[in-house]
């Protein structure tokens, strides 16, 4: 049923390409839709450990498709969600307030890699910094565009952003629009690490595979809710929390496994987690 994505699972990774390479893999409501839609399956699906995120061609994602800006700014038709890609993804346990239009991906509850691949601009970045992990290409360049499209931080861009780098960057980065190289991501901390073009897709396969491998899933899952509900919460509650999960996991078959695997020497076996 999908028209403007590629979904592939291959255990224990599952990977889902933008793909209208034409236009950079500009976005549409349509896209939206299938992504969304994609992320569910493969946060059911129990082979999955991991989801990587990339486009197609030569772009991340170009931002918003003038063609459908334009229709918006003429009064058009507003798409409507085909019954067939109705989607509801996300840890039902996570706040509401993770499990947004386009920022659901912190509220799945499996590691979720960006590879940025190419351009990276206006609501492509956002899809970006909802993102668990964020590998670069070195050919790759980022915008947030809105200022000169005179539109406003979209998509929650504003919190993401300013999280990821600080306000004075994030302030930078929306006013001027400017064009930012692959080095000056990974500098401020917008990414986690640039590598070479050629490497991206490798990178991000070995990084999910490497966790698949040797971590434990369900650890992965509590762990990512904590450090998103954490963001809102004040140290000395956070820590209570901790403390708790800490000693529920002590009676865990995970944790069992954990420590007999290192004590023997060898790769832990642990079980997968679905929604």
């Amino acid at each position: 049923m999908y028209e403007q994505i590629l979904y592939e699972v291959d255990d224990p990774i599952a990977t889902i390409t933008m793909n209208r390479p034409d236009t950079l893999n500009a976005h549409t409501p349509r896209m939206g839709d299938e992504i969304r839609h994609a992320f569910a399956q493969a946060e059911k699906d129990e082979r999955v450990v991991a989801i990587i995120l990339t486009g197609s061609g030569r772009g991340f994602c170009a931002g918003a498709d003038m063609k459908e800006l334009d229709k918006i700014s003429r009064g058009g038709a507003r798409w409507e969600t085909p019954n067939e890609l109705e989607a509801d993804p996300g840890d039902p346990e996570v706040d509401a307030d993770f499990r947004g239009t386009y920022t659901y991906p912190m509220a799945i509850p499996k590691p979720v890699i960006a590879a940025i691949n190419g351009p990276a601009a206006g609501m492509g970045v956002p899809i970006a910094l909802a993102c668990d992990i964020r590998f670069m290409s070195d050919r790759a360049i980022l915008t947030t565009s809105f200022s000169r499209r005179g539109l406003i931080a979209e998509w929650g861009i504003s919190w993401m952003l300013a999280q990821a780098v600080g306000p004075a960057q994030a302030l930078d980065l929306l006013f001027s629009a400017r064009r930012v190289g692959a080095e000056e991501c990974a500098s401020m901390g917008l990414v986690n690490r640039v590598v070479p073009h050629d490497e991206l897709m490798a990178t991000a396969r070995d990084y999910a595979m490497e966790l698949a491998t040797y971590c434990s899933p369900a650890s992965m899952r509590v762990m990512k809710r904590q450090v998103y509900k954490d963001l809102t919460e004040r140290l000395g509650p956070a820590e209570k929390e901790a403390i708790a999960r800490m000693i529920d996991t002590f009676g865990s078959d995970d944790f069992r496994e954990g420590v007999v695997s290192f004590m023997e020497k060898r790769p832990p076996k642990f079980k997968r987690v679905q929604r």
